[in-house]
């Protein structure tokens, strides 16, 4: 297990517990208690958790934990929803993206299609999915304006809305911390949430993608309500009962 990995395992597991002491953190992960010591100090130096003696608590802030922390979180689910996303873009399309794990694995589907070799265009309030996709030849980028938040690479703010409000999309695919058929989507910062709201109100298409894990959960701020969503692929983890209240609120379920 590397290093990121093994810090990610520890913040999911503060996150589920709240607090953790070393032993129980060495023995979960299979790893010396002085290698759970050392993580400890590190993440805490990194605000990412709280040292207590023999042990740790979660801060508020573990629940959003930066991207670097997110991308083990159910990869193989991803890359499918991903995949499946993907074949939802038209050569020529113009695609909205924000930030996140899921929309970052679609960015590089999306990039190797080779329905698409021809061109495609993004608009993302992304700083990480922009600078993978600048690359691509075939590709055009748009970057709104705005301040980074480091935990998502997103770009929030007035500057962001600014050129948002001046394009239209063919599709925009949201990615989301939470999806609810009473809540909406939701997203862990009201910044974000702001951005992110705009950015699907400029597409003829929203698409939202999302692990099943976020499926019937709530975020901080709400992006939007289930009505302004037309389509969620997810992963077959999704139980049947909530793919048919999301089917029954108006949303087509894809479960890659």
């Amino acid at each position: 297990m590397s290093r990121y990995d093994r810090w990610n395992a520890i913040l999911e597991l503060l996150a589920q517990e709240g607090r953790l002491s070393v032993e129980e953190a060495a023995q979960a992960l299979d790893v010396s208690a002085a290698t759970i010591r050392r993580d400890f100090d590190q993440l805490s130096l990194q605000q990412m958790l709280m040292r207590t003696r023999g042990g740790a608590v979660a801060q508020s802030v573990s629940y959003d934990l930066p991207l670097r922390y997110k991308t083990a979180r159910h990869a193989d689910a991803k890359h499918r929803i991903a995949a499946a996303a993907a074949s939802l873009v038209s050569a020529g399309a113009v695609v909205g993206m924000n930030g996140g794990t899921t929309t970052s694995e679609l960015a590089r589907a999306l990039a190797t299609s080779t329905a698409l070799e021809s061109g495609f265009t993004v608009v993302t309030n992304a700083l990480n999915i922009a600078a993978e996709l600048t690359v691509r030849r075939h590709v055009k980028i748009v970057v709104t304006g705005g301040v980074a938040r480091p935990q998502s690479y997103e770009l929030i703010g007035p500057l962001a809305s600014g050129v948002l409000e001046q394009v239209t999309l063919d599709v925009a695919f949201l990615g989301v911390d939470a999806i609810d058929v009473e809540l909406g989507a939701s997203a862990h910062h009201e910044g974000e949430a702001s951005v992110n709201h705009l950015l699907i109100s400029r597409a003829q298409q929203v698409v939202a993608v999302a692990d099943s894990s976020k499926v019937g959960g709530r975020a901080f701020s709400r992006i939007c309500a289930i009505g302004e969503i037309d389509t969620l692929v997810t992963d077959d983890g999704l139980p049947d009962d909530q793919a048919a209240r999301l089917t029954d609120a108006g949303v087509k379920v894809v479960r890659a």
